[in-house]
């Protein structure tokens, strides 16, 4: 395998674009990818553009009938069917909406291609990870989902366990159905509760079904979880999970909306606490899967300019083995973008000035604490369905 990680990146992504005051602003991509060269880590990578994924690929997971709505509605924006999800306050309809949700789909498609062949171990489309997106309608912002995409690809190419890691705030409840009775795929998703956001599904009791029942685990937490709840909880289910699982690909998840600052939902986890899983991720993967194949995604995100550039920045360091130290300061070019292109300003450093730490699952648990009883409903329900202890 090579050394280098690969980036998937083309400028054209960021025409994912629902329009001003659409919460999915696309300049937190452009201006991920901007601080991703002030560091200099495009260097540090390769820098791929893939093709747009093409039909025979979308419909790996999406219905016929749905890649043609896309494409109709992307041609004639008011004519958007809202039937299949098209033209609705979440999903506004553009011009060239299909070609550009292919071209991200692509984009995570070639990533695990590129993985799974040899050519690297890691790859980033921090364009991706766009998860709601069902087989046939848009959702939450997404409308070709791409993750579940990639993890078709590799069933296509003979992949015979892939595991699926979402830690967005938001339940990965796209990828989840795709798969919901595929035992070749383990899906993990550590999100806020559902009775406080969209889309209300990913209960703990959501396990599978079929040859698929235990192939589907869900964290639900309790909105305000903080750093230690969130790192605890992620450390209580998913290491021994992938463990028992032994996947042959790591494909990754990293919504940056579990962050404190994010307009849209309600838990309180820090940027060093999203760092500290992209680490964790990538130890995973080196531990546990051959080759350490590792594909990771971006997905939500709506503090565009203070949260999700650093966040995604990191994952991108972090998979290239060319860390960037959270002391780090934020080159003033980049500074200079973010006021040209928003007329904010920027952050100073690469960390929020904390040092996130947790107990583990380990030393016990107490059934009184709100965090506890969520990491043991999902321990409960999905775990002896795997045949591993709660």
């Amino acid at each position: 395998m090579s050394g280098r990680a690969q980036l998937m990146w083309d400028d054209a992504v960021t025409g994912y674009d629902f329009g001003g005051g659409h919460p999915m602003d696309p300049v937190r991509l452009a201006l991920t990818m901007g601080l991703v060269r002030a560091f200099g880590l495009d260097a540090a990578v390769d820098v791929v553009a893939a093709k747009q994924a093409g039909d025979s690929t979308l419909r790996l997971v999406h219905r016929e009938d749905y890649v043609a709505a896309v494409r109709a509605a992307s041609a004639h924006p008011r004519a958007a069917d809202q039937n299949y999800g098209l033209g609705t306050v979440d999903d506004p309809a553009f011009t060239g909406m299909h070609e550009v949700s292919a071209l991200i789909a692509g984009q995570s498609v070639a990533a695990a291609e590129a993985v799974w062949r040899g050519a690297t171990s890691h790859a980033v489309n921090f364009a991706g990870g766009l998860h709601h997106a069902m087989p046939g309608a848009a959702s939450g912002f997404c409308v070709y989902n791409d993750p579940a995409l990639a993890i078709a690809r590799l069933l296509e190419l003979g992949v015979e366990r892939v595991a699926y890691i979402d830690v967005d705030v938001h339940h990965g409840d796209g990828v989840q159905a795709a798969f919901w009775e595929d035992p070749r795929v383990l899906t993990v998703s550590l999100h806020e509760h559902p009775r406080t956001l969209f889309p209300q599904t990913g209960w703990p009791e959501e396990t599978g079904a079929g040859a698929g029942e235990g192939a589907a685990v869900n964290v639900a937490l309790p909105a305000g979880t903080g750093d230690a709840g969130w790192l605890r909880a992620f450390h209580a289910v998913v290491p021994e999970l992938l463990a028992d699982f032994r996947p042959q690909v790591l494909v990754t998840q990293h919504g940056a909306d579990t962050h404190f600052e994010d307009p849209l939902a309600h838990l309180a986890v820090s940027l060093d606490a999203q760092r500290a899983v992209m680490e964790s991720c990538h130890e995973l993967a080196h531990e546990h899967v051959e080759g350490g194949r590792w594909v990771a995604l971006g997905g939500g995100g709506y503090a565009v300019v203070d949260v999700v550039p650093r966040s995604w920045t990191h994952l991108v360091g972090i998979a290239a083995h060319a860390p960037v130290d959270p002391e780090a300061v934020i080159p003033a070019s980049w500074r200079d973008e973010v006021y040209a292109r928003t007329r904010q300003l920027g952050p100073a450093r690469m960390t929020d000035g904390r040092t996130p730490s947790w107990q583990p699952w380990e030393g016990g648990y107490d059934p009184a604490d709100r965090l506890d009883q969520a990491v043991l409903a999902t321990r409960r329900a999905a775990f002896p369905l795997r045949g591993l202890l709660t």
